[in-house]
């Protein structure tokens, strides 16, 4: 693994497996559009993208398209392709079929079984204490899990099934977390920058992806009309604005201020940055998909559309608290890895999240579409107005990665090298 290396294409068919992950994960929260149900899919999401994490870091340390490596990255895939499709069944299973729950656990246990045999064989030198974080978690989080599947064939009432739940997987979720907290900075490294943030850049790129295309299926069988036209269109522009907001300054920070660090200090920016505050952020993409779900004129309620009815209570709050969660996760982001640069240039993400959070009691009044309409200006608003505040910060970060990619390759500036120029 060097500096220079890049996502391989066994990690990019990994990571396409996540746009239905994330599909399935919103049709977990859709089902019955309960609060409940919402933190059903919170909850499977935050697993999933710990599993995630975990091969990110693994794949920064050996590369995932030669020999053992890449077999269990592809040997992983179908693995976690099948997890995804037990996702909606995750808590409580559909009658005529099978224990998915069950499922849902074996395949959560073979995926991280299949990561830690590749972690332990490319890492030497492993201590006590990193043996018990890599192995501890992983099995404590299976027993809860396991034990939060069996729960609806107990004898308990529905009531208390669905709080052991809850309260199992949290649990299952803190230990993961925390261990990975616990973890000691030595353990871990960060091998290619490159390679670390164009990976986190890419599922990014899916989880907003996962928004279209959410919209695109509920479409699939609406007539065409006005309503589902512009009401796409305004999806589309928002996911857009999101996306210029992540890439237009903070993905050059962030990748930036991991080449400037130290080796320890590398790695502690990793964990925060991307593996810690990327999970709200994509948290909240995933929740504006399962608002975007309830606007009526995507979903093929025209007597609700012509009629001008205000989103319900499920659809605006995922909306927009999902629009908020991710603007106040990424200025987290950027304050945590350019603490320099973001004094002067998240102050657009923070006012746009409190807008937005402002705007909530209006919608209530409002149609659904001209919600979705306003959402759409803030977002557009938010990143324009970053673009005007950052520009010098971008021209200075574009300058220095620039400078640095030159001088990090070999043989840059002579002729017949690819990166020589001249001009």
């Amino acid at each position: 693994m060097t500096e220079h290396t890049q996502v391989t294409t066994a990690e990019l068919f990994f990571d396409v497996v996540f746009v239905f992950a994330f599909i399935q994960v919103n049709a977990l929260m859709v089902k019955e559009a309960e609060p409940l149900r919402i933190a059903h899919g919170l909850l499977v999401f935050t697993m999933l993208w710990w599993s995630w994490s975990l091969f990110a870091w693994l794949g920064n340390r050996v590369r995932a398209n030669y020999g053992l490596s890449r077999l269990t990255v592809l040997v992983v895939t179908p693995v976690m392709f099948v997890l995804a499709v037990s996702i909606p069944e995750a808590f409580q299973d559909l009658t005529g079929g099978v224990n998915t729950a069950l499922w849902f656990v074996a395949c959560f246990v073979l995926v991280r079984v299949l990561y830690l045999a590749l972690r332990l064989y490319a890492s030497s030198g492993l201590t006590g204490r990193d043996l018990t974080a890599l192995i501890v978690p992983m099995a404590v989080a299976s027993v809860l899990l396991l034990v939060a599947a069996l729960l609806p064939r107990s004898a308990l009432d529905p009531g208390r099934v669905q709080l052991g739940q809850v309260t199992l997987w949290a649990v299952a979720v803190a230990v993961d977390y925390g261990f990975g907290m616990a973890l000691p900075v030595p353990a871990r490294v960060i091998s290619s920058v490159r390679h670390w943030t164009e990976r986190h850049n890419l599922i990014v790129i899916i989880a907003l992806g996962e928004v279209l295309v959410s919209i695109g299926i509920a479409g699939t069988n609406l007539p065409g009309s006005p309503g589902l036209f512009a009401a796409s269109a305004l999806a589309v522009v928002i996911a857009g604005a999101l996306e210029w907001i992540y890439f237009d300054l903070s993905a050059l920070a962030g990748e930036h201020a991991l080449r400037a660090a130290g080796p320890a200090q590398r790695v502690a920016l990793a964990r925060d940055g991307y593996s810690y505050l990327h999970l709200p952020m994509i948290a909240g993409v995933i929740l504006l998909a399962l608002g975007l779900k309830h606007v009526p004129a995507l979903v093929g309620n025209t007597d609700a559309y012509r009629r001008g009815d205000p989103l319900d209570d499920v659809g605006r709050w995922a909306m927009y608290g999902g629009v908020a969660l991710f603007l106040v996760a990424h200025a987290a982001f950027q304050w945590r890895l350019s603490p320099t640069v973001a004094r002067s240039v998240v102050w657009p993400r923070l006012t746009g999240a409190a807008v937005v959070l402002a705007l909530l009691p209006v919608t209530a009044e409002i149609s659904a579409l001209r919600s979705l309409a306003w959402l759409a200006v803030v977002c557009l608003f938010t990143s324009v107005t970053e673009v005007v505040v950052s520009r010098g910060h971008r021209r200075r970060l574009r300058r220095a990665l620039a400078d640095e990619a030159e001088a990090t390759t070999p043989g840059a500036g002579e002729p017949g090298h690819p990166g020589f120029s001249s001009f």
